[in-house]
């Protein structure tokens, strides 16, 4: 596959900047992958395609607040820092990206919050715009994270944009909703999107019909977000996330093919999560590790048989995924509706289900 199959048009109306009112109050398009058939719904409307002892794996990841302003040192200039993920609790060593990148080089401070009582030093560059910081502080190690995590700001992906100088009310929502019902793990930098559709009614409703669910963690990374730059998909990397499948839901799977129940994967995490730990011999294993598995047409999918997820943007590794497990001509067929319908894309955007 190349990277050009999956350019469309999306006009910038159609990417969501806020929520639904209601988290199941988005818009489902349902796609038949055997026939291409395209069904429009609710959110309520997907249990109508699953039965008692069906079920559905979640990702139970929590977004915890990633983005924090500072200032560097002397010159004041803003600098933007991104936390990716801890390196050293001990040392308080943290690998992030700056921005403007430019101006941060090994040896700055930068200073953050009014009174300046957190300051990172930069130690390392990793990428162009990566950095490894150590932070100093007098604070003890639950102290240091409870005031840096204060400082900072929901991660919400460059496409949803908020303007700090003239808040919109709504923009104090982002904070509990840019997080599903059910996080508890915290490791993630953006939030498995599609999970957040799911609201404590439609759990309700699933359990009185007899629906099951259980979960996997994937803490999701920026690498959902970074750009693909070169034309053959066979030679992008994709950044590693790091993932628990626990023999629960092993064992689950197992009983689940058994009885050929519907397994529904939550969101492209869920899905890459539970393809990362298919042994050889076609069975699954429990399994805590680091995944950059990149799933694109074809693909032969040994886990799940139904997936739902968000609309997502042009050239992205989700849509490559959705792609692979639609359908290609289907999928990229179900976008033009979803355009033409006036779907929302993004994290807080419409979903899909995928179904036989």
């Amino acid at each position: 596959m190349k990277l050009s199959q999956f350019k469309f048009h999306l006009p910038e109306e159609l990417i969501a900047q806020y929520p639904a009112r209601f988290r199941d109050d988005a818009r489902l398009m349902v796609l038949h992958r055997k026939t291409g058939e395209i069904e429009h719904k609710t959110i309520p409307g997907l249990l109508d395609y699953f039965d008692e002892h069906d079920h559905f794996i979640f990702n139970d990841t929590k977004v915890f607040p990633a983005r924090l302003y500072g200032t560097k040192e002397r010159t004041g200039a803003d600098i933007e820092v991104f936390l990716l993920r801890e390196l050293n609790p001990k040392m308080r060593y943290w690998d992030v990206l700056v921005d403007p990148a430019r101006k941060i080089r090994i040896g700055n401070k930068i200073f953050f919050g009014d009174d300046n009582t957190i300051v990172a030093e930069v130690i390392d560059n990793t990428t162009s715009r990566g950095r490894t910081l150590r932070f100093l502080t007098d604070y003890d190690n639950e102290e240091f994270r409870d005031h840096l995590f204060a400082l900072g700001h929901t991660p919400l992906p460059k496409y949803i944009h908020r303007d700090l100088q003239h808040p919109d009310p709504r923009d104090a929502e982002d904070s509990e909703r840019y997080q599903t019902i059910f996080a508890a793990k915290e490791g993630a930098v953006a939030v498995p999107a599609t999970g957040l559709h799911f609201s404590k009614n439609i759990l309700k409703r699933m359990e009185i019909k007899g629906i099951d669910w259980s979960f996997i963690t994937s803490h999701v990374s920026l690498g959902n977000f970074k750009s693909i730059d070169v034309e053959d998909l066979s030679k992008h990397k994709m950044d590693s996330e790091e993932f628990e499948v626990s023999q629960q839901i092993v064992d689950t799977v197992e009983r689940l093919h058994e009885e050929e129940r519907h397994i529904c994967a939550v969101g492209t995490d869920v899905m890459r999560a539970l393809e990362t730990v298919v042994g050889t011999n076609g069975h699954i294993k429990a399994l805590s590790s680091w995944t950059n598995k990149f799933i694109i047409p074809p693909y032969d999918f040994t886990v799940a048989n139904t997936m739902m997820a968000n609309f997502y943007m042009p050239l992205s590794a989700q849509l490559m995924m959705v792609a692979a497990f639609g359908g290609y001509e289907y999928v990229m067929h179900a976008y033009e509706v979803a355009i033409k319908e006036q779907y929302k894309f993004g994290d807080y955007g419409d979903a899909m289900l995928i179904v036989d």
